[in-house]
């Protein structure tokens, strides 16, 4: 059984490749959807079904993550899923304790604090010992979804997971963790080469259990300034699509295309476009016109609603979703939020998002 969970062979059809073929900048009818946390705490089924256990009790749960994966799907007809986990369980691969609290999110009872904390973590992290439940959770996902859009897996970046790790939470400010990269940029270059080893590893066995597609979620990419970005983040995703595609080659298996997603990070647009990532992802604060010349039509593009404008009239949806096509242009697109979804987002608001992307896009491309 073991084995059949790492080497999933006998995978449905895939009956929709709309996302995959916008991600690998081939011709699309429409812009296909998908939203970041589409899984998530503005759906009642699935707040009542979170409610039953603990947070990452329900992560290392392959059955439950499965169903909450699929429920924005019986709702929505979004164009890809996204396997529901976090990125904090990478951390927990090496050691650390994290928690979610109620009310404050998550939480490290034992922060990195010195340099000297760093060998508290582990050197070496056997992938699949620590995250086979994920590994397991993407393959049942990948049957129960029978084929009617791709799954994408995804990590945390290693800057974003470094600076949890020492601040011990969220922070406004990020303060301690940039604090190393000035006191201590040596040990700071150390756990970042720790941390994109582990995510290497643990994005080959994700496609191994079979994802279709990877983000990687350099969500903290805004409290750097251009030149940290330049040292502590950038290298380190360059480096993570580099070896993760030569590793897929090596192992034969499929080489997926992977996302780019840094948020606020809008100064290194024209860099995160030469980083070895088929899409990047866009937060709302970039202008689409601007995002593609400065992109030079080099990668395909994702995103980049401002979340917040689900708040809208319903019927005002539809406009904001048009512009920001027309912005875009219909190929070598995929819609998305600039960030993730609120948890007091109203569903219909989200299905009003999804319907006005197939249709403002299936209309600009007839036009044409």
């Amino acid at each position: 059984m073991e084995q059949h969970q790492h080497n999933p062979t006998d995978f449905p059809e895939l009956k929709n490749d709309t996302f995959l073929r916008a991600a690998r900048g081939e011709e699309t009818p429409y812009v296909p959807v998908w939203c970041m946390r589409q899984a998530g705490r503005y759906l009642p089924e699935f707040r009542e079904l979170r409610a039953e256990q603990d947070f990452f009790t329900t992560c290392r749960t392959p059955a439950r993550c499965c169903e909450l994966t699929l429920q924005p799907l019986r709702r929505f007809p979004f164009d890809a899923a996204i396997i529901f986990s976090d990125i904090l369980v990478v951390p927990q691969a090496l050691g650390m304790e994290v928690t979610m609290v109620a009310g404050k999110g998550p939480t490290f009872p034992e922060p990195l604090k010195g340099v000297e904390d760093l060998l508290k973590l582990r050197q070496k992290v056997d992938v699949t010992a620590e995250l086979g439940y994920v590994f397991q959770a993407i393959t049942l996902t990948r049957h129960k979804l029978e084929g009617k859009v791709p799954l994408i897996g995804f990590t945390g970046a290693p800057w974003t997971l470094m600076t949890y790790m020492i601040e011990g939470g969220g922070s406004n400010t990020m303060s301690k963790a940039k604090r190393w990269l000035y006191q201590y940029p040596e040990a700071s270059h150390r756990l970042l080469k720790l941390l994109t080893d582990v995510i290497v590893e643990y994005l080959v066995g994700q496609v191994a259990a079979g994802a279709q597609a990877l983000q990687v979620f350099e969500s903290h990419a805004g409290c750097l300034g251009p030149n940290q970005f330049t040292e502590f983040s950038l290298p380190y995703m360059r480096e993570i699509a580099t070896r993760v595609k030569a590793k897929l080659k090596e192992a034969a298996l499929e080489v997926v295309p992977m996302i780019v997603f840094a948020k606020d990070a809008h100064y290194g647009l024209e860099d995160l476009s030469q980083s070895g990532y088929e899409v990047v992802g866009l937060d709302w604060t970039i202008c689409p016109k601007n995002a593609r010349e400065r992109t030079g039509h080099r990668v395909t593009l994702q995103g980049n609603m401002d979340p917040c404008a689900l708040y809208a009239p319903k019927g005002e949806i539809g406009a904001i979703v048009k512009q920001m096509i027309e912005g875009f242009g219909t190929q070598r697109y995929i819609a998305n939020l600039g960030h993730g979804l609120y948890p007091d987002m109203d569903p219909e608001h989200v299905g009003a998002f999804v319907e006005a992307v197939h249709k403002h896009s299936k209309t600009l491309n007839q036009s044409k």
